[in-house]
């Protein structure tokens, strides 16, 4: 019995000093990362820091943490973060956010987000680099609003990435349930006001290769780049609305995509005059995109349903045979 007490406080001890030197590590990663992003011209601070999580696992909270980089324009704040991992293995965290307002800018632009149990896991593989395995961000009921204005809102939020076979390859799914749009947006679509608040789908499902796994060098040295995408399914129901979309692209060393998209939308004259109401497509442009959206949506049968292409070429997009303008660069900041 003797014996098997002192293989016990032999185990405590040895693991005790393993959980202390692990976690001492653990923090000091984050605090050296944060002092590593000030040498490079960020404005990255906290208050302090404490670990907890004995025995079994650690848990490191900065408070309020600030970080900007003045290259992009974008900064965030929040009143603290909290750094969760399995004692014996830290490539498994989870990162919990506080529940109070937080700050997200670009530029001179600040939003407030608010968020219940918002937190983000991350598996990462061994090694140096901490390629990115699998990353989560979900959220109870969120909300971001701009100065008192509310910007849109919804009661969960779901994201997954995921790492495939091909390490450069990310599957990508989200969704959001009960998505509102703040009044701002409704009101610029003045069509949208006899819409339900809420949406009834808002969901995505695509696989996107990049020029390089994700790993550390995507937050200290440059954003991975995507090369193809291929959407499985981006759905979107509001009211009497449906957008479905699904397609490949290609994309280039310049950010231009080349491919297609099909897209199917019912109810797609409230669409059009939503577009107009936005901004997004000219009055003087609106009954000719009618006639014309109207010929083609005749020639599959149903008035009020549309099954078009996007049809992304030397830099220009297409829907179906009606130019739109010049294609957006898919470049990741």
């Amino acid at each position: 019995m003797r014996g098997l007490i002192r293989v016990v406080i032999f185990i405590t001890a040895i693991w005790s000093a393993y959980w202390f030197v692990a976690g001492y590590g653990l923090r000091n990663a984050i605090t050296t990362w944060f002092d590593n992003q000030q040498e490079r011209g960020w404005l990255a601070d906290f208050s302090d820091v404490a670990t907890a999580g004995y025995p079994f696992n650690h848990v490191t909270r900065l408070n309020s943490p600030a970080l900007a980089d003045p290259v992009n324009g974008t900064a965030w704040s929040a009143d603290w973060i909290e750094f969760q991992s399995p004692a014996i293995w830290p490539g498994r965290q989870v990162l919990r956010f506080a529940e109070t307002p937080q700050l997200l800018s670009y530029f001179d632009q600040t939003s407030t987000i608010v968020a219940a149990d918002l937190q983000a896991e991350l598996q990462l593989q061994p090694g140096v680099a901490l390629v990115l395995e699998k990353m989560s961000l979900t959220a109870g009921p969120w909300s971001v609003a701009n100065d008192a204005d509310l910007l849109a809102a919804g009661t969960t939020l779901g994201l997954v990435m995921e790492q495939t076979e091909n390490p450069q390859a990310y599957a990508i799914s989200a969704r959001i349930d009960g998505f509102s749009p703040g009044d701002d947006l409704r009101a610029m679509m003045h069509s949208a006001t006899t819409l339900p608040q809420t949406f009834d789908a808002l969901e995505m499902d695509m696989v996107a290769t990049f020029d390089k796994p994700w790993d550390r060098s995507a937050l200290e040295q440059s954003r991975p780049q995507p090369t193809r995408i291929d959407l499985r399914l981006a759905e979107m129901k509001w009211g009497a609305l449906r957008l479905f979309a699904a397609g490949e692209l290609d994309v280039d060393d310049q950010g231009i995509p080349t491919g297609e998209i099909s897209i199917k939308a019912e109810n797609w004259r409230e669409m059009v005059a939503m577009a107009n109401a936005a901004g997004a497509l000219p009055d003087q442009a609106v009954d000719p995109v009618t006639r014309a959206l109207k010929f083609m949506a005749g020639l599959g049968g149903n008035p009020d349903s549309l099954d078009l292409q996007l049809n992304f070429r030397e830099g220009y997009v297409a829907l179906g045979p009606l130019p739109l303008g010049p294609a957006p660069r898919l470049i990741l900041r």
